[in-house]
């Protein structure tokens, strides 16, 4: 048996082994003391940040649904992912990815095989316009967004340029399918050419009686007159849902990014 001093001895370098443990260790929850109050301690900013990324990861894969402006919080966001790489990147690989899919396809002798594109924020940005209108935080305004197009000033979207003129050189004929009105026709042609598109097979715009009617509606008749003309159309970009989903779609649909606004 142990002698008491040994005991004695050994207990205090327990004690102390103990004591100088404790004070190394930081617990990983932390209990709120008395007087702080539990928060937390991410700025407001940080929880802006992140909340914005979901509401736009929900905006653009359309859990969302409608919506007319962007969240007042969310305006930051929007601004800096606009203006900066992230969206360039984004649209670089849902054109790598639209060119992928379109080398798959084996096109067939009678010219009849199609892609669909929309122009704003497809093959145009409009990014010169909204970044002087908020970034989709303000109300949209015709007459200003008349006065817009009217200047023919939008420029190509890189990637949708290259991809535009890789399909053309695979064979593919190109439309260019547009909710922009009939009577723009001639400052949407001149844009789309001043921006480098050119050679597509067709140039669609709503007509007067195409007025009221939702976009997914409007945009679906028209690919089915494609389609009754012989057309095959493989595939279809788009920065709306509504440019992409309804009847008469296309093998495949390519969504380009798009948090500013929404057409239903």
């Amino acid at each position: 048996m142990a002698s008491q001093p040994l005991i004695s001895v050994f207990l205090l370098l327990l004690v102390g082994s103990v004591v100088n443990s404790s004070a190394a260790f930081h617990p990983i929850i932390r209990l709120p003391t008395e007087g702080t109050p539990a928060t937390d301690s991410r700025s407001q900013s940080d929880d802006d940040g992140i909340f914005c990324a979901s509401w736009h990861l929900a905006s653009e894969t359309n859990n969302a649904g409608g919506w007319n402006q962007i969240p007042s919080r969310c305006l930051s966001y929007v601004r800096y992912y606009m203006t900066g790489k992230r969206y360039e990147s984004d649209c670089e690989v849902v054109a790598n990815f639209s060119t992928a899919f379109a080398s798959t396809v084996e096109m067939a002798p009678d010219g009849k095989d199609a892609w669909v594109f929309d122009v704003d924020e497809t093959l145009l940005t409009n990014l010169p316009y909204y970044m002087d209108h908020g970034f989709g935080s303000e109300i949209f305004n015709e007459s200003c967004w008349d006065e817009w197009v009217a200047s023919a000033k939008a420029p190509a979207i890189p990637s949708s340029l290259k991809l535009y003129n890789m399909l053309k050189q695979m064979g593919f004929k190109i439309f260019v399918l547009t909710g922009r009105s009939e009577h723009q026709r001639q400052d949407t042609s001149k844009n789309l050419e001043l921006a480098g598109y050119t050679g597509w097979e067709g140039l669609i715009l709503r007509g007067a009686s195409d007025g009221g009617i939702p976009a997914t509606i409007y945009k679906s008749e028209r690919r089915s007159v494609l389609l009754n003309g012989g057309y095959r159309i493989h595939g279809s970009s788009g920065d709306q849902w509504s440019d992409l989903l309804g009847f008469a779609v296309a093998k495949r649909s390519f969504k380009l990014p798009n948090p500013m606004y929404y057409i239903g």
